[in-house]
């Protein structure tokens, strides 16, 4: 139950899980002295032998524990807190929730123009009863793969081979489903070279007016025009410990603090208003997916099954919607983003306005 990557607010979890495993490594040394058959070797087995009960009560107890204590603090999390959460190594990645959720997944590559970009990972497959196309972002696992995919920051080519096969899914009627998890697009030279902004923008606005239906949840970061380049969608959620901003609390407070460290990224996260909570009460998503107790990392699993059952429920919502309707509804739902009403200042002094 220990972990290697530990967070700093998860330590006080990890004298709990240390306890579990001891008693853990007790009842089985007890199991294996009584003689008890290999098969009967479990917490559920009858005992007759109070040590072996007081150890099998010993361990329910503390896997209570365990649980409550990790309920607590998940359910208070703060927004660098979440950001730290949504960057664990463990988290599951565009292509763990593939393989969980996905059957006859057939992968497609390059963009046609320059080359392929891994950092995205494009294919049709059925998602549930649903044939779809499946576009993500991909950070990679090991050293080897990070690197390679760019630790999750896509070139152009990426976000043009994403555009390529949503007009290909767009074709043949197929709905698409986008899953965001960056940091925000890669700001290398030889990315601008090839046109980084004008490959987002036009994503922006070719993704827009595609006839077909658009899922897209954020599942771990959703940062900038990288994230946007594959969300602009009918309808958008986020899992509940993701994020998504306009610039990361790391860059905001390079910015605007002059240094990034434990308290400027803690003000500038809370500043940005990234959480899920934030950017369903700000309009921003229509729907915040829950995740296990103690986030997708602990339970990929339950993850999947949730994304899963909520990416299904949306699709069947738009089945038989006409084209139009459904455009022009996409074109709606992010016009009125950021429409506010300002009222005018009344001092004591003056009268009050009269009604509108």
């Amino acid at each position: 139950m220990s972990r290697f990557y530990q967070l700093e607010f998860e330590k006080p979890l990890q004298e709990v899980e240390q306890r579990i495993e001891a008693a853990e490594t007790r009842l089985k040394q007890e199991l294996a002295s009584s003689g008890t058959p290999p098969a009967e070797q479990s917490e559920q087995a009858p005992a007759l032998d109070p040590v072996i009960e007081e150890l099998k009560s010993e361990i329910a107890g503390l896997r209570t524990s365990h649980r409550q204590l990790l309920g607590e603090i998940y359910s208070s999390l703060g927004p660098w807190d979440t950001v730290r959460v949504a960057r664990h190594p463990d988290r599951p990645q565009t292509r763990d929730y593939i393989a969980m959720i996905c059957r006859d997944f057939v992968e497609l590559h390059g963009d046609r123009r320059y080359g392929d970009d891994p950092a995205i990972v494009t294919g049709f497959g059925r998602i549930g009863p649903v044939k779809c196309l499946i576009v993500g972002h991909q950070k990679g696992k090991e050293t080897a793969e990070k690197i390679a995919c760019h630790f999750g920051c896509a070139h152009p080519e990426g976000y043009r081979k994403a555009l390529a096969k949503m007009q290909l899914a767009a074709k043949f009627g197929r709905p698409i489903v986008t899953l965001v998890d960056t940091p925000g697009a890669y700001p290398g030279i030889g990315a601008e070279q090839r046109g980084q902004a004008e490959a987002i923008a036009v994503n922006l606005m070719e993704m827009s007016r595609l006839p077909v239906p658009i899922v897209s949840v954020v599942i771990g970061e959703g940062g900038s025009g990288g994230a946007l380049g594959i969300a602009v969608a009918d309808r958008v959620a986020m899992l509940r410990n993701s994020w998504y901003s306009v610039i990361s609390p790391e860059g905001c407070a390079a910015i605007l603090c002059k240094e990034a460290n434990e308290q400027t990224n803690t003000a500038a996260a809370r500043a940005l208003k990234l959480t899920a909570r934030d950017n369903l009460e700000l309009g921003i998503i229509d729907e915040i997916i829950d995740e296990p107790p103690g986030g997708a990392h602990r339970d990929p699993a339950g993850a999947a099954e949730a994304l899963k059952q909520w990416i299904v429920a949306r699709l069947h919502e738009f089945q038989g919607v006409d084209p139009a309707t459904l455009t022009n509804a996409r074109y709606e739902r992010f016009r009125k983003m950021g429409q506010f009403l300002e009222r005018p200042v009344v001092s004591e002094s003056s009268p009050a306005a009269p009604p509108a």
